[in-house]
């Protein structure tokens, strides 16, 4: 009982990151993360 549990745990962990990877590496993802770097030196915290 116990290694079916960890299979079915380690095939959904597989199963999200690989939907992160797909998203961090779509362009609308991209243009967001470069959006948000951008406008960090215009917030004026330092």
């Amino acid at each position: 009982m116990t290694t079916s549990e960890y299979a079915v745990g380690t095939v959904g962990a597989c199963t999200v990151g690989g939907v992160l990877v797909q998203i961090a590496q779509s362009d609308w993802f991209n243009s967001m993360i470069k959006g948000v770097f951008e406008k960090i030196p215009t917030l004026g915290l330092f």
